[in-house]
């Protein structure tokens, strides 16, 4: 671990994407200190529509391997984190969510009434247009973000990876036969075996704007 506590900007200033990993276990009070800071984060509607698989054991990570077509991430990282979007999660009970936020203060029983109410709307509204998967991929993916800093902090490095087949890690993770859940992203955790450098980025006025998006189509994409 880190012998100084970064700040969320250096978290994000720091943080690199690393293929190749030590074999040194994450201690347990790291790991279950990741996933607290990962279930802190927003949700819409505060559905909480997201899981995470936790993959530690080599025969979960092998079959990970499988899945993301052989990349080393799995293969070395000690731990690999599913996390799985929940799209139909808003026909469920939220009863537990309500009795909270009113237990802490921090919802009314009115304003409890009205929010269930206008939540439900919406999630129909979606589910006619087709939206759920991607909100809930979405806050899925916003989780996902909270853990590669929280990790930083820790001084463990990331990869958040791309190029999995999701029949495959659904089948990996025991979750085949569930066509209600989504793949949204994985990430493996661990000590680098690694040092990447900072590749750069394009300066702020190329992907930033005011107001209106102003940037040109690239001549590529004209054709």
């Amino acid at each position: 671990m880190t012998n100084h506590i970064l700040s969320v900007a250096d978290a994000i200033r720091t943080r690199r994407t690393v293929r190749h990993y030590q074999p040194d276990p994450i201690p347990e009070a790291v790991l279950s200190s990741l996933l607290e800071l990962a279930v802190e984060a927003p949700t819409s509607w505060n559905l909480q529509d997201r899981s995470i698989v936790v993959v530690a054991s080599d025969e979960g990570r092998e079959r990970l391997a499988w899945a993301t077509g052989g990349q080393p991430q799995p293969q070395e990282a000690p731990v690999v984190l599913v996390f799985v979007a929940e799209p139909q999660s808003w026909r469920d009970d939220h009863s537990d969510i309500y009795d909270r936020a009113r237990r802490v203060g921090a919802w009314s029983d009115d304003f409890t009434a009205m929010f269930s109410a206008a939540s439900t709307t919406f999630q129909e509204d979606l589910d006619k247009r087709g939206l759920l998967r991607e909100y809930a991929v979405k806050d899925a993916m916003i989780a996902a973000s909270f853990v590669m800093l929280a990790a930083t902090e820790a001084g463990l490095a990331t990869s958040p990876m791309n190029g999995w087949d999701e029949d495959k890690v659904k089948k990996a993770i025991g979750i085949d036969n569930r066509d209600d859940l989504a793949i949204a992203l994985l990430v493996s955790v661990g000590y680098p075996a690694e040092e990447r450098r900072h590749p750069g980025r394009r300066p702020l006025e190329r992907n930033v704007f005011y107001e209106r998006h102003t940037a040109q189509r690239s001549t590529a994409a004209q054709k």
